[in-house]
């Protein structure tokens, strides 16, 4: 407080202004409209985030995050709370830039073919600095690397008569900080799906030209100093094919950060939780971030904090809980003999968490639980056992153990025997870092063996508490019966649940060999009959109901073999429409048919990003009537 004081009679004398002694009672204070985040990098995700769930407006300095997965986070704050937000590239606030893509999409240099920029700077070698600091963010890339990718990806999309361009490919070269591994000098190289090839450049070790240069077919463009544009006088040089080259001034009317404020003030007074181009949307900010991630992949630059033994709490500083919509969890729940938890309805499938990816498997998992969800499925197969890794690390960091149910499964073909299902499940509970699974699935049967010999060594990791309990993943119903009739006559206990296929389209040839659908006719009954509990795999038949899926569209072969038919085309037309009834997605309409069924349906999701998560929870809103899922799957 006392700081806040005295820089308060520095600047502003003895005015009448609020002055706060923490970011927390600064949130908590009902007359702050909005915030402006200015702390060293690994620090705005947090105070984005707390900020957004206090209602304030954001202006967050670049980059918004350490990464994609966090930008996500705080994009989904920003959404869930209704409040603005914009990533503060001050530059793109500037008429400089409305006249660069004017000048692109008016075809002034003819097409685009390549981009040139870079920003870099020698900071000296006073590695106390933020600029070397690996704990701090430190390097080039996150610092004034960001500028030089989102002019190129500014530049490519206006080419292509949009705000903004990602790139197909990033591909960097780059030296590392020998005593503190952040990004002294790099560059990389960008290819766009319109055949633009872009060159951007950054250091903290050494000057650059700090310009930007676009070659075209019939001439370029230059932008002497594109960063920090002035109030007057700023100049883009159009150099065209045998002509003398030109200058054109743009003035800015002011200060270039005095524009970027009043590009907010004028956004929140219209309502507005975006800004508009060429300032920084929040899908280019999060392409942005996804294309640095890249860049510093591509040279190896990993930050500590990114590391999965460090990432012990999520983005918000705070326990990781269940965020409640009106008072309750967005989240239903069903119940599986044996978990004594209840389960939620959708089911976060882990086969693309790895340990690698941490930073990203984090994000979705904190925002799954956090939506109310505490199901994972996992298997000992998956990622060669990484994803178990992961999945183990983060429930372990979070210290959610006995709040969350884990689904795990082993004994896939060829090790589908009694013996290798024991093997497997112990090391997966090892890699799970757990004593026990709340449901064990065997991942495949195998009719060689007498059905009793499973049921024996299933009871008896059940004895052992190793499992909660049980069920089996792609078992034919009849091998299921038989299982359960063998384990009432000798007393023990019989599936819980199976997990098999079960989509609105009928899968016409298996994923993967030995994979076994319950989506026709007979197998509904069987489950109306015995209410047994569907885990249901690729409910959402994989992304056949989203514009991945068309009679002319045959890109994707593994979805033309597995789900491309006549009758699933007509599930879709039919999706599409009640979909547009209800103001939903087809692929919301989709996952509904699989909860609305008349017996206990658990149905498995793999969203790759946030909003893919948010779409699925959508389903959990929609109440299809006996007629409406009957019609759907075209039985009226």
């Amino acid at each position: 407080m006392e700081k806040a004081a005295a820089f308060g009679q520095d600047f502003l004398g003895d005015a009448q202004v609020r002055r706060h002694g923490s970011y927390e009672a600064l949130l908590a204070d009902p007359e702050v409209q909005a915030v402006y985040i200015s702390t060293p990098h690994p620090m705005h995700g947090q105070w984005a985030v707390l900020a957004a769930r206090a209602g304030k407006h954001i202006l967050c300095e670049k980059p918004l995050t350490l990464n994609y997965a966090n930008t996500m986070q705080v994009v989904e704050a920003a959404r869930q709370h209704g409040v603005f937000l914009m990533e503060a590239f001050m530059y793109r606030c500037h008429p400089l830039m409305q006249k660069l893509v004017e000048l692109i999409r008016e075809k002034a240099i003819g097409d685009v073919r390549m981009i040139e920029a870079t920003f870099g700077f020698r900071a000296g070698e006073n590695l106390e600095s933020r600029l070397f600091k690996n704990e701090l963010g430190g390097g080039g890339i996150l610092d004034v690397g960001c500028y030089p990718m989102s002019m190129a990806r500014l530049v490519a999309g206006a080419a292509a008569g949009k705000d903004f361009l990602d790139p197909t490919e990033v591909k960097g070269c780059g030296v590392l900080h020998a005593k503190t591994g952040v990004d002294e000098t790099t560059y990389a190289v960008l290819k766009f799906a319109n055949g633009i090839v872009a060159s951007v450049g950054t250091a903290i070790g050494s000057g650059m030209t700090n310009e930007v240069v676009i070659l075209g077919t019939a001439g370029r463009l230059t932008l002497p100093w594109a960063w920090i544009p002035k109030e007057k006088d700023n100049k883009i040089i159009l150099h065209e094919n045998s002509k003398e080259p030109r200058e054109i001034l743009v003035d800015g009317i002011a200060n270039v950060y005095t524009l970027e404020a009043d590009v907010v003030a004028d956004a929140v007074a219209a309502g507005r939780q975006e800004a508009a181009s060429p300032a920084m949307s929040w899908n280019d900010t999060l392409g942005n971030m996804a294309a640095l991630d890249k860049w510093r992949a591509s040279i190896g630059l990993e930050y500590e904090a990114e590391k999965p033994e460090k990432m012990r709490l999520p983005i918000h500083g705070g326990p990781l809980r269940v965020q409640s919509v009106r008072g309750q969890p967005e989240m239903q729940y069903g119940q599986i003999a044996g978990v004594n938890k209840p389960v939620s309805r959708l089911v976060f499938g882990v086969d693309k968490v790895t340990l690698k990816t941490f930073p990203l498997a984090a994000a979705m998992m904190d925002d799954y639980f956090q939506r109310g969800g505490n199901a994972f499925d996992t298997a000992y197969i998956y990622g060669g056992g990484g994803c178990e890794l992961a999945l183990g690390q983060w429930v372990k960091n979070r210290r959610i153990r006995e709040k969350v149910v884990v689904l795990g499964k082993g004994a896939h073909t060829p090790d589908c025997n009694p013996e290798a299902l024991t093997r497997q499940l112990m090391e997966s509970l090892d890699r799970l870092q757990t004593d026990y699974l709340d449901i064990y699935m065997m991942h495949r049967d195998n009719p060689d063996i007498p059905v009793g010999e499973f049921v024996d060594v299933l009871n008896l990791h059940l004895r052992k508490k190793h499992i909660r309990s049980f069920g089996g993943s792609n078992w034919s119903l009849a091998r299921v019966d038989a299982f359960n009739r063998y384990a009432a006559k000798k007393g023990l206990r019989g599936f819980a649940a199976v997990s098999n296929n079960f989509s609105l389209a009928e899968m016409v040839d298996p994923v993967w060999g030995g994979c076994i659908a319950a989506s026709d006719a007979k197998s509904r009954a069987w489950f109306t009959k015995t209410q047994m509990p569907l885990m249901a795999w690729s409910s959402q038949a994989r992304g056949f109901f989203t514009d991945r899926s068309s009679p002319t569209n045959k890109s994707d072969a593994e979805l033309v073999r597995c789900w491309y038919s006549k009758d699933n085309f007509a599930r879709k037309k039919r999706a599409v429409k009640l979909a547009a009834d209800k103001g939903v997605s087809p692929i919301v309409i989709a996952l509904a048919y699989v909860l609305c069924q008349p017996f206990p349906t658990f149905p498995l999701i793999g969203p790759w990003n946030i909003s893919e998560t948010a779409a699925s929870f959508e389903a959990l809103k929609i109440q299809l009537t006996p007629d409406e899922v009957q019609w759907l799957n075209l039985e009226k």
